[in-house]
């Protein structure tokens, strides 16, 4: 009887454990590696040039970004694989290929640019040779994949995405015009000059990203190997309920995150670089420098502080993405969960995206412009992958009966017009 009772008595203890760390997940993680040196750098350089002339963006590419990155966590959880493996399954190979190679190329410039930025920002704060702390970091990012076990290093990721707090700290230490402010959130701005439409694609190609999009869903599909009582939807649809609710709320909290640090950063620059004149920021950590004298040094620590930790959150990310989606394209074994000896093609791939991306630093590109047209390129390239994306959410012989509803697909294709919309608008303006 007592033994019953203690059952029993667990059974009702156990749900009220706190959950949300446990349900904030992959959603999460994605969302916090977004905001990477890359992104910090495009958003740094929005607010230093328009002030808040950009900030509408981040209001307008929520939804969109949460119905993309929520889409493409079904695909996962539905499926069991990631989303170059539900390309495989549906198109020929060509289609595959041409889509991991750019992305694999916008992944290695991405990811070397974020060590550089974070070469540079550990030299402001620490002096000392910025290239050495590129290898530094590069060689940490590749162990933390290689030797931690999969839950460990997710756990790692999670706490890496707290990072994210500093930019919201620095709003406590400049003076912001609430006014002007509030007409850039609310009021969208459109301008003819190529330089603002090539800032607005950034943007966009910085939030609406499509190592993103691969992460996310892989991601998913990882988490069923490590949770043997959960299986694809398509194997065991009464799980369904239940999961897409973890999916919505995950990805729901996670590029909410993402999105008010963006915008913190945006305002920022905005109430200290550009009231000052300083519109063009030419180096990793110019934005920090550059804050320091108009709000104090605890400015740049922060600033920098983040450049670090964000770094150290998405560099693994992005080699990460880059990995899963030629692996599973290629029909490779994939997966963090998987023991390198197990997937030496997938490590061999994070490896090497890890190394050609330092390898980067120690060319004369400029760190800053790189980081910038990383993230152009990334949103010339979301759009066909986001169109892929939404024809295999749509696709019966996939999703089986829990293809994507209405709403979400409405929102859906919306992504990929906005997308495609401001990379024309980008090429209209460059060419007139």
């Amino acid at each position: 009887m007592s033994g019953y009772q203690m059952d029993d008595k667990s059974s009702v203890v156990e749900p009220s454990k706190p959950r949300l760390l446990e349900i904030l997940g992959p959603g999460l993680v994605t969302g916090a590696s977004d905001d990477d040196p890359s992104g910090i750098a495009t958003y740094s350089q929005a607010g230093a040039q328009f002030g808040y002339l950009a900030s509408w963006t981040l209001v307008f590419t929520y939804p969109l970004m949460v119905a993309v990155q929520m889409i493409s966590a079904r695909i996962g959880r539905t499926t069991g694989r990631g989303l170059a493996g539900s390309m495989a399954k549906c198109y020929p190979r060509w289609v595959g290929v041409s889509v991991t190679v750019p992305l694999l190329v916008a992944n290695v410039i991405n990811l070397g640019a974020d060590l550089g930025a974070m070469g540079d920002a550990a030299h402001l704060l620490l002096n000392g040779n910025s290239l050495v702390y590129v290898a530094a970091f590069g060689v940490i990012c590749i162990l933390l994949q290689l030797l931690l076990k999969y839950k460990r290093y997710v756990a790692v990721l999670k706490w890496l995405s707290l990072a994210l707090l500093s930019y919201i700290a620095t709003l406590f230490v400049v003076h912001v015009d609430w006014s002007t402010f509030s007409r850039g959130l609310l009021m969208p701005t459109f301008k003819a000059d190529p330089n603002y439409w090539s800032m607005i694609v950034a943007i966009f190609g910085t939030t609406i990203s499509p190592y993103l999009f691969f992460w996310q869903a892989s991601q998913e599909a990882e988490d069923l190997k490590e949770k043997p009582r959960e299986q694809p939807l398509v194997d065991h649809p009464r799980e369904a309920e239940k999961a897409n609710t973890r999916i919505t709320l995950d990805t729901v909290i996670g590029m909410a995150a993402s999105n008010i640090v963006a915008l913190a950063i945006i305002t920022t620059t905005a109430a200290t670089l550009n009231k000052a004149g300083s519109t063009n920021i030419e180096s990793s950590v110019d934005a920090a420098k550059a804050i320091e004298p108009l709000a104090g040094p605890f400015a740049k620590i922060i600033f920098a502080t983040g450049i670090i930790g964000t770094g150290l959150l998405a560099v693994p990310v992005l080699a990460g993405s880059a990995a899963y989606a030629v692996g599973e394209a290629a029909r490779w074994k994939v997966g963090l969960s998987r023991e390198p000896s197990e997937a030496k093609a997938f490590y061999t791939t994070v490896g090497l995206a890890t190394i050609v991306g330092m390898l980067l630093n120690f060319t004369p590109i400029a760190p800053m412009k790189a980081l910038f047209w990383s993230a152009v390129i990334n949103g010339v390239v979301a759009v066909p992958v986001m169109v892929i994306l939404m024809l295999i959410a749509s696709n019966r012989d996939v999703m089986q009966q829990f293809v994507i509803g209405k709403g979400l697909s409405a929102v859906g294709w919306t992504s990929c017009l906005a997308m495609f919309a401001a990379v024309i608008g980008m090429a209209v303006t460059a060419f007139f």
